[in-house]
């Protein structure tokens, strides 16, 4: 690999451009227009517009993804987070095309996209699975809400990131929510499938990092507890998981490792699990095919980063390293400061940054590409930065965060900076009695 392109944009994309060049590769940003002038584009070496700023017209179009990649001379395309980072159609299609794909192969991504063939395959491969299925008409909804019993969660099934997801606690919801979940799943993934499971109550999602070389080795690097959530999206993400029991820890990682084998895996991934708080039982949930929002909390902990392992994966190049030499230094917590007023039931908060300042201290890391003048765009998430904390203790690691989070500063836009601090604050989160409803509960 010489050239890579990045078609996306915010943190993700400085991300891969600053990965890139300490590999020795160029890059090349991949923008819609409204992007043309962001820190992405002008930190790469080059940018190509891909379309309008509606994501639909341009970062969610693999054919303009392809010929982007091939008209500026790259012979590689990291897609990094959201967007087509999971289309097996844009896998197929740099491959068809002579091009790198930074991730795992297109019939990989289809296998571990369709809901229901993944559940069958790690059922297969001996994992415990939530019953369910992939829907798409109203009747057949119902019919497999039924079948699961109410409680069920709708599940965009053609991508994951909390997208197109919706409760539905009587058959009386159905209808409506289904509906919405089908628009916002036709949205962000340009697929209105959906999948139907049965609702986990006290529920904690917990998530297998995943590491796949060339030649078939699989390694994880670890778990992250996700679940201090607002419908699906994640805020505060850790590693390790607080509160597991070693057995259940084990389980839960070897239950990862297998799933990745059984079905071919490479590069990086992550297998995510919704683990039962009362009985500890654990349930495979999906494979997610591509680098995480949350990923810079396992970097922390086991010192190795993921973007290059991936780069080097891509290349051919083995793992390096075996299971036995991954070990563990710490505790990290990762918080996502965006761009949304938590009092006005997080309405996105577009506009032109005044003032942006995240202080400098010792075992904090921080993942953004904001700066005094540059415009939160109203098309796309509103990520604004990560916030990565790293010490010896998880408590040392929450005071570091809030330490972080009282000397940010954030002008010209609302933000969810307080917000953050309260949840660091709260006794339940440091004593990690956390669920998946557990947010949404603490902020009535």
């Amino acid at each position: 690999m010489k050239r890579v392109l990045i078609p996306n944009r915010g943190e993700i994309a400085v991300r891969l451009v600053r990965a890139c060049r300490e590999a020795g590769l160029e890059t090349v940003v991949g923008c819609s227009d409204v992007d043309r002038d962001g820190p992405a584009a002008r930190l790469a070496d080059a940018r190509v517009c891909l379309g309008p700023a509606p994501a639909a017209a341009s970062y969610l179009r693999d054919d303009a993804v392809v010929q982007a990649a091939l008209g500026t001379g790259c012979d590689a395309i990291h897609p990094g987070y959201g967007f087509l980072a999971e289309s097996p159609r844009l896998a197929h299609r740099a491959a068809e095309h002579g091009l790198r794909f930074i991730g795992p192969p297109g019939d990989v991504i289809e296998l571990a996209g369709d809901k229901t063939a993944a559940r069958e395959q790690a059922a297969i491969a001996g994992l415990p699975v939530l019953p369910g299925s992939v829907v798409g008409s109203a009747a057949a909804a119902r019919a497999a809400a039924e079948q699961c019993g109410y409680p069920v969660l709708l599940k965009a099934a053609g991508g994951g990131g909390g997208r197109g997801i919706k409760l539905v606690r009587d058959p009386f919801e159905l209808g409506g929510k289904l509906a919405l979940a089908r628009s916002e799943a036709l949205q962000a993934f340009g697929d209105d499938r959906i999948y139907v499971e049965r609702l986990v109550a006290d529920a904690r999602h917990v998530e297998i990092q995943i590491a796949a070389g060339p030649d078939g080795e699989v390694v994880h690097l670890g778990e992250r507890d996700c679940s201090v959530q607002r419908r699906h999206q994640k805020l505060i993400e850790e590693a390790p998981a607080p509160e597991l029991s070693g057995q259940l820890r084990d389980a839960i990682r070897e239950a990862g490792v297998r799933f990745a084998r059984a079905i071919g895996y490479r590069n990086l991934g992550t297998v995510e699990f919704v683990v039962d708080a009362e009985s500890e039982q654990f349930f495979f949930l999906e494979m997610n095919c591509r680098i995480q929002v949350e990923h810079p909390v396992t970097e922390a902990v086991t010192g190795r980063d993921l973007v290059a392992l991936q780069l080097r994966i891509a290349d051919g190049e083995p793992l390096g390293f075996t299971q036995d030499e991954v070990t563990f230094d710490g505790h990290a917590i990762e918080c996502r400061l965006c761009a949304e007023d938590p009092a006005r039931g997080f309405q996105p908060s577009p506009g032109t940054l005044t003032r942006f300042h995240v202080p400098a201290l010792d075992g904090l890391r921080v993942d953004t590409h904001c700066a005094p003048g540059v415009t939160i765009p109203p098309y796309y998430d509103s990520l604004m930065a990560k916030l990565i904390a790293h010490a010896d203790r998880r408590e040392h690691a929450i005071e570091l965060l809030l330490e972080a989070l009282a000397e940010t500063e954030v002008e010209g836009v609302s933000s969810n900076r307080a917000l953050l601090a309260s949840l660091l604050q709260r006794t339940d989160f440091q004593a990690g009695a956390v669920t998946t409803d557990w947010l949404e509960r603490a902020i009535v």
